[in-house]
């Protein structure tokens, strides 16, 4: 099984995937030069193609700390409910 790259990497390979293609190569062969499949390397154009490392890395950390506040609301809502149910005494 092939490793999933980490976002710089993707940026890298994209902007490696620029040059080659303004010095005059075609998309299908630069995507065979970058080793990826044509429908990886749209997939990465459409979510990382106009992003620097440091921000995609922001966005990835962003990601992140979404999820984890995200958990936390369903926590402290599930406690809630617990709360208002045991204070109407309906155990």
């Amino acid at each position: 099984m092939a490793k999933h790259p980490k976002p710089e990497e993707i940026v890298a390979k994209l902007r490696q995937a620029d040059v080659l293609i303004s010095q005059g190569q075609s998309v299908a062969d630069t995507i065979r030069a970058l080793g990826v499949s044509s429908v990886t390397y749209y997939q990465w154009r459409r979510e990382f193609g106009g992003l620097k490392s440091d921000q995609v890395r922001r966005m990835k950390d962003l990601e992140t700390e979404n999820a984890r506040l995200r958990k936390a609301i369903a926590d402290l809502t599930l406690d809630k409910l617990i709360l208002q149910e045991a204070s109407r005494g309906n155990f």
